[in-house]
């Protein structure tokens, strides 16, 4: 069945409206880094066509930040040195009051147990391999979904990667969805359609209704034994197709499986230089060691698989999901994941099936999309623990437990660590500085160093200037997202 460009106002159908479509796609290329032939195309009255924006030089600004981070944590460091007597009275007078004993008790036990599951998770990190890709013969069919809002161009790029997929084509059905989009969106959309013909086909939601309506829409116009969904400000390499639905192949009890996500747009800004370090961590250590407990926690929204029964087992229970009262209009990605780990699958990894996704440059985007993935954090961890002590799946269900444990226990302690935390400034300023940023320089070593040994020396050092901003500039996120967890609204959605 050929694909064609459908615009309705009317509510979409579930009924199968593509299939999986056939044609040449030529001059397209991605090896690593963007490169995409720009054509003419004229955007709507009144609308500017966005574009590309130049790589910047920050090489300057970026000079005087990590200058800056290391001559603080040298003074910090010089800091304890000075008031060591100032730290040992400190402390003193911490145990010896009514509360301290308990909560030194406390805080020991803590500190042992992330101590212990750290050790346990690079333990699970070296025996990590990925899933090399099984054959074209073995290879599923499968529908990738691109749900796009206020994207521009960047849905163009993403949809011409993808189509740049080794991946057999007859086995390959590429869905983009335009969630009611206030910019030209649709208009690249239709550019790409032009470009590469019955290999794609396109929809025009008749109103915007969030991504997780956009995703239904496409769950249910898809044929293919996987789904795979993609961020529209994503690009994927040529082999992230074939390499993250191989453990479907290999493992029958696999129900989704997490891509790994690096930042498409670390030149232009220093934000998206730190988060790539930050991302590096989160994904090829973390859920490295996740997926070795079968458990990976949350499948991103820039790519991931999913098997077509498990998600068609808890399709209505996902678009319908509220939290206290409300629909659910964030956090889909963890959502599905929270219940294919419900319904017993595993939700496994692959580091070799890599995209590049565009992450905030600005501080008001990077505080708004975390108070987004927190607040989804708060509300998921409740589901999961309303099955996770459960007999969800066959065999061991230690890991598991232990990952929502860790989860958990972060969210738990927030609030007493916040009011410590408050307590020691206005008792000792300067203690609580150089303490804190001494004990960034210590604990940040680890992905400065995990960064290094897998990509760059040089890069890696940005772990310490993140680690200082994230905390003293993004510490009240989670506080904020707690208290708000039943507030709506994805916060980035619109327009500048």
């Amino acid at each position: 069945m050929k694909s064609g460009i459908i615009t309705t106002n009317q509510p979409y159908s579930l009924k199968n409206h593509a299939g999986p479509a056939t044609g040449p796609i030529t001059n397209f290329v991605l090896t690593g880094n963007v490169n995409i032939p720009k054509k003419n195309i004229q955007p709507k009255a009144n609308q500017t066509m966005p574009d590309h924006k130049p790589v910047r030089d920050r090489s300057a600004l970026g000079s005087v930040v990590l200058i800056s981070t290391f001559i603080l944590m040298a003074l910090s460091a010089y800091l304890i040195y000075e008031f060591e007597a100032d730290f040992s009275q400190f402390n003193a007078d911490r145990i010896n009051s009514s509360w301290g004993f308990p909560f030194l008790i406390a805080a020991s036990a803590l500190l042992l147990f992330k101590l212990g599951f750290f050790i346990y998770n690079v333990i699970l990190y070296f025996r990590y391999k990925s899933i090399p890709s099984v054959s074209d013969e073995l290879l599923p069919t499968v529908t990738v979904i691109v749900p796009a809002y206020n994207e521009g161009r960047l849905v163009y790029d993403t949809l011409m990667s993808l189509a740049a997929s080794k991946y057999p084509e007859e086995k390959i059905q590429l869905l983009a969805i335009d969630d009611g989009s206030k910019d030209n969106t649709w208009e690249w959309m239709q550019k790409a359609k032009s470009e590469l013909g019955d290999r794609v086909s396109i929809f025009q939601q008749p109103q915007n209704k969030g991504k997780r309506h956009a995703l239904y829409r496409g769950f249910n116009l898809g044929n293919g034994e996987v789904f795979v969904t993609v961020d529209s400000d994503s690009v994927v390499k040529p082999d992230t197709l074939r390499n993250l639905v191989s453990p479907f192949v290999t493992n029958e009890n696999c129900g989704a499986v997490a891509g790994n996500v690096k930042v498409l747009n670390s030149g232009n800004a220093i934000l998206p230089k730190m988060l790539n370090v930050s991302f590096a961590l989160s994904f090829e250590f973390v859920r490295s060691a996740e997926s070795m407990l079968g458990t990976v926690m949350c499948t991103p929204g820039a790519l991931s698989a999913y098997r077509r029964d498990a998600v068609f087992a808890c399709l209505e229970e996902w678009i319908n999901q509220t939290f206290m009262g409300q629909p659910s209009d964030i956090g889909e990605d963890r959502a599905m994941t929270n219940m294919i780990l419900k319904q017993g699958f595993h939700v496994l990894f692959q580091r070799n099936a890599h995209v590049l996704t565009n992450v905030p440059e600005k501080y008001s985007g990077l505080y708004k999309m975390f108070i987004r993935w927190d607040r989804s954090n708060v509300r998921e961890n409740i589901m999961m623990g309303k099955f996770i002590f459960k007999n969800f799946r066959d065999g061991s269900k230690t890991g598991a437990r232990l990952l929502f444990l860790n989860q958990s226990m972060r969210l738990i302690m927030t609030y007493p660590f916040l009011l410590f935390m408050l307590f020691f400034i206005a008792v000792h300023p300067i203690l609580f500085l150089s303490s804190t940023v001494f004990s960034i320089l210590v604990f940040s070593s680890f992905p400065v160093f995990f960064y290094a040994k897998r990509h760059s020396i040089a890069e890696s050092v940005w772990a310490y200037s993140y680690s200082i901003l994230y905390t003293f500039a993004l510490f009240w996120i989670t506080p904020y997202a707690i208290a708000t967890a039943n507030k709506r609204g994805w916060l980035t959605r619109e327009l500048a």
